[in-house]
């Protein structure tokens, strides 16, 4: 009997280990290195004037960029590793590592949250994918493949649709509403996510009010509210608020940073660094917070098919110079659309709180954390020092509100 206790004891510790076992070098330069790039492509986007929202998943365009590269040859290859900062990774190193990284941190039951990713290789009618190809960039990357008559631009924009709200339970129910270049290959990433708080929000705490845009534009949202104990930083020096807030698990934050008041978020994104947000998060102290946070739900799509291409990805965009022979046999193809689409709820929904502080000094005269003007969010997650989303919210969905005399 002893004997059995012992081995099922060393069973169940050997069990514990591989549920923790470490991510591998090449997963860990990645995860580090598909956070940079986060920076550079939001930093990129946030260029764009007629850009409101932005919602990127950086794990999700390296995994993307590892596909390109399994389907690329010769230089349109080697510029994916380079626009990862990857050129001294072997290929072999480069699948398997994104492979493990975007394996570990999409894993719901794990982190207790949703996050339904999926992508799609769209091809013109003419193109036969290689077997090769279709079967490794379903093994690394997840990666569905179909071909399309783009020249039916208007069946083929319903077809991509159609399969994006499919894939997402119905939370994004447009990608596109065009499709540029119709003799290239077209990439789509379709995403849902929905943070389940470390500690919920009530849900009968929720009431309207007023998001500011613009000093002369409001929209009505709905916010939740609740007072908790949270890793929090202000940075007087530069007026901006900094709130860490765990999720599910706490395998992974987020993480909101917001100017003391209403102002366009162009002086906060010159702050904006991995390295400043580290400083950030290095500063943080664990307070009482009261948050007031909108209670929304946003669907956003872009095409960063340019934007991969100004931060180096020149060639795979380029019909001349493509040479993606490797997905279909031939130098035929070239990237001509990157969508990357996801649809973001922020809900009350979480793990009940702990109510054991509630009318205890620790929750006296809380910080104020009221998010009713743009504000920058990041997912964090803590294992993997990766970025799972970047983005910001300027102009959340509501009806426009009167001015108030």
């Amino acid at each position: 009997m002893w004997v059995t206790n012992i081995a099922a004891l060393c069973l169940l510790a050997l069990l514990a280990s591989a549920e923790e076992k470490k991510l591998s070098n090449h997963a860990t330069t990645l995860a580090e290195n598909s956070a940079n790039l986060a920076f550079s492509l939001y930093h990129n986007m946030a260029k764009e004037k007629d850009t409101e929202n932005i919602i990127i998943s950086p794990v999700v365009v390296a995994s993307s960029l590892g596909m390109v590269a399994l389907g690329g040859k010769a230089s349109t290859a080697s510029q994916v590793k380079t626009v990862l900062s990857a050129d001294n990774l072997q290929d072999d190193h480069l699948h398997a590592g994104l492979s493990e990284l975007l394996t570990e941190v999409s894993d719901a039951k794990k982190r207790n949250t949703t996050w339904k990713i999926s992508n799609r290789l769209y091809g013109p009618s003419s193109v036969s994918f290689v077997d090769d190809f279709v079967k490794n960039s379903k093994k690394h990357y997840n990666y569905d493949h179909s071909k399309i008559n783009f020249r039916d631009k208007r069946s083929a924009v319903n077809s991509i649709n159609e399969w994006a709200a499919k894939s997402t339970d119905g939370k994004l129910p447009e990608v596109t509403k065009d499709v540029q270049n119709a003799d290239g290959a077209m990439i789509v990433n379709a995403m849902f996510f929905k943070p389940h708080w470390d500690e919920k929000f009530h849900e009968k705490m929720v009431d309207n009010r007023g998001f500011l845009v613009t000093r002369s534009f409001t929209v009505g949202v709905a916010m939740m509210h609740r007072t908790g104990l949270y890793d929090f930083h202000e940075d007087t020096e530069n007026r901006i608020f900094v709130l860490n807030m765990p999720l599910g698990q706490k395998q992974a934050s987020m993480i909101l940073i917001m100017p003391y008041h209403l102002e366009p978020l162009a002086r906060l994104e010159k702050l904006l660094t991995k390295k400043q947000v580290d400083t950030w998060l290095s500063k943080m102290e664990k307070k009482a917070v009261a948050i007031s946070l909108p209670k929304i739900s946003m669907e956003v799509s872009h095409n960063l098919q340019k934007h991969l291409a100004d931060l180096g990805l020149t060639e795979a965009v380029d019909k001349a110079k493509a040479d993606l022979s490797k997905i279909s046999g031939k130098k035929d193809l070239y990237l001509s659309n990157v969508l990357h689409a996801s649809a973001l709820e922020l809900d009350t929904e979480g793990n009940p709180y702990d109510s054991s502080i509630f009318g205890t000094d620790q929750l006296r005269n809380p910080k104020l954390f009221y998010v009713d003007h743009p504000f920058i969010f990041l997912v964090k997650d803590n294992k993997t020092n990766s970025i799972l989303y970047i983005g910001r919210v300027v102009r959340p969905k509501g009806e426009k509100m009167r001015d108030e005399l």
